[in-house]
């Protein structure tokens, strides 16, 4: 990688940070200029505009999720235990050390809900991107028996994500210190409903570990 690519590197995962806690609208050249210690010129160079800036962090907060969210869950097999795997990392990126507030797409999802252009567009992508995973698990789920036949993997998928959403919720505005054990119970109901009537019972809900 070269010094000006990895200087870019550098410049996006401050800029990433700062907008989980400031939000992505609060995030321009200047406001990053101040906090990195560079010229604007010099950050100018490099995105070229407010817009492309924002862009890049979601696209690195992208590339950060696959890798510590999806990437390690394919160890485990398609199907129930993946999809058990996913939601296991998906709470653990809630709470990463590098994340100073919580997930950068549900900060994200706040400020650009009802505006239009290029970030929204992209945020939508990435959502229903990972939605379609979730989905995608829960497909696999009932084709192999482990869920019932007539579970609808697209409204599961939607049930898992409202679960995190209030989760973060909970955590990061209410502090509430049972946040993650309502979480995690709500997800153990969620896989019991999903598991009734299912042929074969592979994994167990108590496969959620309790933390």
């Amino acid at each position: 990688m070269r010094k000006g690519e990895r200087t870019r590197e550098a410049i996006v995962d401050q800029a990433l940070d700062l907008a989980t806690v400031k939000g992505l609208e609060a995030l321009s050249i200047g406001a990053l200029a101040s906090e990195t210690g560079m010229s604007k010129s010099g950050l100018f160079a490099h995105f070229g505009s407010k817009e492309a800036l924002q862009l890049a962090v979601l696209e690195a907060a992208s590339a950060r999720f696959a890798a510590q969210v999806i990437k390690p869950s394919h160890v485990e097999r398609r199907g129930l235990r993946r999809l058990i795997a996913l939601v296991e990392h998906w709470m653990d990126w809630a709470n990463s050390e590098t994340l100073s507030g919580g997930c950068p797409f549900v900060a994200a999802q706040v400020e650009w809900d009802d505006r239009e252009g290029p970030v929204r567009d992209y945020l939508v992508w990435a959502q229903q991107s990972w939605l379609g995973v979730l989905a995608a698990a829960a497909e696999k789920a009932v084709a192999q028996g482990d869920f019932r036949d007539d579970l609808n993997p697209r409204a599961f998928a939607h049930d898992v994500y409202a679960i995190a959403l209030g989760y973060h919720n909970a955590q990061r505005l209410l502090r509430d210190p049972e946040a993650e054990a309502f979480a995690r119970d709500a997800f153990r109901r969620l896989l019991k409903d999903a598991r009734e009537g299912a042929p074969r019972a592979v994994a167990s809900v108590a496969a959620v570990p309790a933390h």
